[in-house]
């Protein structure tokens, strides 16, 4: 993965308003995703391209600007991730090894926030913490509604 020196970076408002469109982030103030978005490191990645590897230790999200993310489990596709779309936020929050692999259905633009600046950003601003805690606790939900679907 490589920054493509012909590719145009985001301005901080670009980012800011980038920031607010995703789910994870939509009840933080604007004030905080702008300290939040210089975090940001815009990175190009070619079709094929595996991301990270299920089982390798996480230490970053990453953010879907264009471009498709299929998400591994062993051989199982667990899903097809698309513009403005997260994947590997957990690694933000803790430092275990990653549930499944990541990689490029095709050429992607993303952007990558790594664990240490975030946890900074996290210990004098706990709304970031906030958002993050309630896409888990949806996912968890959905999770709970599947796993009671296939009980029935």
């Amino acid at each position: 993965m490589s920054t493509s020196p012909g590719s145009q970076s985001l301005l901080l408002i670009e980012k800011v308003l980038l920031l607010r469109s995703l789910s994870i982030f939509s009840d933080t103030p604007e004030i905080i995703l702008a300290e939040l978005a210089p975090l940001m490191q815009q990175k190009e990645v070619e079709q094929g391209t595996l991301i990270f590897e299920e089982g390798e230790q996480g230490d970053c999200m990453y953010i879907i600007l264009s471009g498709e993310i299929e998400i591994n489990k062993g051989k199982t596709m667990l899903a097809v991730l698309k513009e403005k779309e997260v994947f590997g936020e957990l690694s933000l929050l803790d430092a275990e090894t990653r549930s499944a692999s990541a990689t490029a259905k095709t050429d992607c633009l993303l952007f990558k926030i790594d664990q240490e600046p975030f946890y900074e950003l996290i210990e004098s601003r706990p709304e970031v913490a906030m958002g993050f805690i309630k896409i888990l606790c949806k996912r968890l939900r959905q999770l709970n509604d599947k796993t009671a679907l296939g009980a029935s």
